[in-house]
C-alpha cells in the first residue's frame, strides 16, 4: 500500500512538471507570435525610366524589385512602375530626390541638367568598358565620386546593370564621312550628344518609348538606342535600314539605382546589405544577358530583316574621337566637381588600358581567325 502511495505521488509530480512546460512551451509559442506580428512590411516605390516589361531593362528593374523582396522574406516589399505609370520617364531623378518614390531604375546621363559630373556615370565616349567601369567603381574610388555627386540631391546611387559596348546607331542614309554628319538630326542624350554637336550634328533627347515614332516620321534622321537584344524589340529596323557600329559614344553603359537616402537610411542594417547585394546581383545579370542575347538578334535583324550592317569609316571614327576628348576636358574645365570625378575617371582608364593592351586586346586579336 505504501508503494502505492509513493506510486502516486511520483505520477502526480510527473504530470505537474509536464504541465509547467506545456504552460512554458504555450506562452514561448505566444511570445515568437507576438514577435512575429511586430515585423512590418516596408512598402517602397520604385520608377524607371523604361516601358514596361521591356527586354533587358524593363524587366531588370522587375527583377531587381523580386529578388530584394525575396531576399527580405518580404519585409522590404517593391513595386515597380514603368515609364509614365507615375511619373514621366525622364523625371526619375525628381521623384526619388523628392521621395515620391524611395527608389528609381535608370541610367545617369538624363540628369546633366541636375550635375553635368553625372554623365561619367552612365557613359564616356571611347571611354571604360563595363569590366574596366565596374572595376572603377569599385577599387578605383568611381562609387565614392557617384555617391558625392548624388548627396546633395539626397540620393543614394547604386551600379545595377550594363549593357556592355553599344551599336553607333540607326540612319536612314549611308554615312560615308564626317560630312554627312552636318546637319543631321540624332537621338543621341549625354556626352555623346554633345560630341555630335561639335561635328555639326543637331542632337534630340528623347526617352525610348518616343525614338521609334519619332525616327518613323522624320523628326529625327538617326537614332542610337542600346544593341540588336532591345533595338530588335522596338522594331527600329522598321524606321530606318543602316544600323552602324561601332558605339564609340557608350563602350559600356551603366544602369543605375537611384534611392532616396531618407528612406535607405531608415532600413534596418540586414536590409541596407540585401539591396546592396540586390545591387550588385543585378549588375552582373544584366551585362551577362545582354552578352547572351545581342548575337542571335543581330543575327535576326540582319537576315530576316534586311538590315544593312555597316562599320563606321576609320577617319570619321577618329574625327569623333578627338571632338571626344575636347568635348570631355571642356565638360571638365567648366565645373569643379566634373573636374574632379573626370581626372579620377581619366586616370584610371590609362592605367586599365595598359593592362588590357596586353591581356583582353592582345588575347581577343590572337583568337581572331580574319
Amino acid at each position: 500500500m505504501r508503494n502505492l502511495m509513493v506510486l502516486g505521488k511520483l505520477a502526480f509530480a510527473g504530470l505537474f512538471a509536464l504541465s509547467l512546460v506545456a504552460c512554458g512551451g504555450s506562452e514561448k509559442a505566444e511570445e515568437t507570435a507576438k514577435v512575429e506580428k511586430k515585423v512590418e512590411t516596408i512598402h517602397w516605390k520604385m520608377v524607371t525610366t523604361w516601358p514596361k516589361n521591356f527586354p533587358g531593362l524593363g524587366t531588370s528593374a522587375e527583377e531587381l524589385a523580386k529578388n530584394i523582396t525575396k531576399m527580405s522574406n518580404g519585409r522590404l516589399d517593391i513595386k515597380v512602375y514603368a515609364a509614365g505609370e507615375l511619373v514621366p520617364a525622364l523625371e526619375v531623378f525628381d521623384a526619388v530626390s523628392r521621395g515620391t518614390a524611395e527608389m528609381g531604375h535608370s541610367t545617369a546621363y538624363y540628369w546633366k541638367g541636375k550635375a553635368p559630373a553625372v554623365q561619367f556615370f552612365s557613359s564616356v565616349p571611347f571611354g571604360m568598358t563595363a569590366q574596366e567601369f565596374n572595376a572603377w567603381l569599385e577599387y578605383g574610388g568611381g562609387l565614392k565620386l557617384w555617391e558625392e555627386v548624388y548627396a546633395p540631391f539626397n540620393i543614394i546611387p547604386m551600379a545595377v546593370g550594363n549593357t556592355g559596348a553599344q551599336m553607333g546607331g540607326w540612319f536612314n542614309k549611308e554615312i560615308n564621312s564626317l560630312a554627312d554628319f552636318q546637319g543631321l538630326k540624332m537621338r543621341m542624350p549625354g556626352l555623346g550628344g554633345e560630341v555630335l554637336k561639335k561635328v555639326g550634328a543637331v542632337t534630340v533627347n528623347l526617352p525610348g518609348s518616343e525614338i521609334f515614332t519619332a525616327l518613323q516620321t522624320g523628326t529625327i534622321d538617326a537614332t542610337e538606342w542600346v544593341g540588336p537584344y532591345n533595338d530588335l524589340a522596338f522594331g527600329l529596323y522598321k524606321a530606318a535600314k543602316y544600323y552602324y557600329y561601332p558605339g564609340w559614344q557608350e563602350p559600356g553603359s551603366a544602369v543605375e539605382a537611384l534611392i532616396n537616402k531618407d528612406a535607405f537610411n531608415a532600413l534596418p542594417a540586414d536590409l541596407q546589405d540585401i539591396v546592396r547585394s540586390a545591387a550588385q546581383q543585378a549588375n552582373l545579370n544584366m551585362l551577362s544577358e545582354f552578352t547572351a542575347r545581342n548575337d542571335a538578334a543581330l543575327t535576326t535583324l540582319v537576315n530576316d530583316h534586311n538590315v544593312i550592317l555597316k562599320k563606321f569609316p576609320k577617319d570619321l571614327l577618329e574625327a569623333l574621337r578627338v571632338a571626344s576628348d575636347e568635348t570631355l576636358k571642356e565638360v571638365a574645365a567648366n565645373d569643379p566637381m566634373s573636374q574632379k570625378v573626370y581626372d579620377s575617371f581619366s586616370g584610371f582608364l590609362n592605367s586599365v588600358s595598359q593592362w588590357h593592351d596586353i591581356s583582353e586586346r592582345a588575347f581577343i586579336n590572337a583568337r581572331a581567325t580574319d
